[in-house]
């Protein structure tokens, strides 16, 4: 009986720990399994982050050749327009030299001024020597007048 006793106190054991490793093992078997799913969880959340990633890098891939297509196009509008204002404010350039006046300087305002009394004193020089002219032969001058009359 002193077997018996000891068989069954080591049966006791051995159930227990069988209890003990069915207890673990469910335990085990559950965060395996709570494991996993969070595994699949994550792997396709991931899966979805990628497809979603790829998306976005081909949609940001088409607008930034768009964008890079506008700014050609752009920047071609801008050299045209740059050429043409150059060529707008070239004539407008030469218009304003020929209709603008410019304003005369002191020396040239002076010198026109001169010239200009230079003309009236010999327009006056040349009437006096005509008025002297005309008053000699003005007293002559009657005499033909008279004959042209008759």
């Amino acid at each position: 009986t002193a077997a018996s006793g000891a068989g069954s106190s080591i049966i006791g054991i051995l159930e227990v720990v069988e209890s003990d490793f069915a207890k673990n093992l469910a335990k085990e078997e559950a965060q395996e399994a709570d494991a996993e799913s969070e595994y699949q969880k994550v792997t396709q959340e991931n899966k979805i982050t990628k497809a979603t990633k790829s998306q976005d890098e081909t949609y940001k891939t088409q607008e930034f050749k768009s964008m890079d297509k506008t700014v050609a196009e752009y920047s071609a509008d801008r050299e045209a327009a740059s050429s043409e204002l150059s060529a707008v404010l070239e004539y407008y350039g030469k218009i304003k030299e020929r209709c603008v006046a410019k304003p005369e300087t002191y020396e040239q305002r002076r010198a026109r001024r001169a010239a200009e009394i230079e003309g009236l004193k010999s327009a006056l020089k040349t009437l006096e020597e005509e008025t002297a002219f005309m008053q000699r032969g003005h007293r002559s001058g009657r005499r033909h007048a008279f004959l042209a009359a008759n």
